[in-house]
């Protein structure tokens, strides 16, 4: 079941993705620099068309929309992990290279992190990023996210000519709700 709740910041709206998405979805999984530090490889127009469909129809992703314009410029992942009982989710982000520093995303998922944390019974988020991407693990430290360690060489999206991995390190960041509500 897709997200009901709809958040709202100065310049962006967070909510469930719709099928009609799938163009603004395209211009940004279409380009190549989206995956320098995701897995996967450009899509096409008819492979959008389907990405927005299962989106749609999925909770743990939101649309961050321009306000202004209606246009989706990126999706943030939060899904609940397991096992339940621990209330942790994980937190991850793509944003369409055009609107990338612009500040948009560290709005986008300072706002999802403050709804979250009023709203829901959640005691902490986690977030992983490649140690080289810069500007995720600065966007992350911006929103409060505090650095919890490196793991090394824990994942690999691509294979080498030769098939073998290319394997890659991890940045584990987190975020913890303290008892006044707030975070730390």
């Amino acid at each position: 079941m897709p997200n009901s709740l709809t958040i709202s910041s100065p310049r962006l709206l967070l909510r469930a993705f719709r099928p009609t998405d799938a163009g603004n979805l395209h211009a940004y999984l279409s380009d190549a620099r989206i995956y320098q530090f995701e897995p996967g490889e450009p899509i096409s127009l008819e492979q959008a068309r389907k990405i927005a469909a299962e989106l749609a129809n999925s909770p743990d992703f939101w649309a961050v929309e321009l306000r202004e314009t209606g246009r989706v410029i990126g999706q943030i992942y939060f899904k609940h992990t397991d096992p339940p009982h621990l209330q942790t989710w994980e937190l991850g982000y793509i944003l369409n290279p055009q609107y990338q520093r612009q500040g948009y995303m560290t709005e986008a998922v300072g706002a999802l992190v403050r709804q979250r944390f009023s709203d829901g019974d959640i005691h902490r988020i986690v977030a992983h990023c490649n140690p080289e991407n810069v500007a995720s693990w600065k966007l992350l430290e911006k929103v409060g996210f505090r650095r919890e360690g490196l793991l090394l060489q824990n994942i690999y999206f691509r294979k080498n000519l030769q098939g073998e991995p290319l394997w890659t390190d991890t940045f584990v960041y987190a975020l913890l709700k303290n008892k006044r509500g707030g975070w730390r």
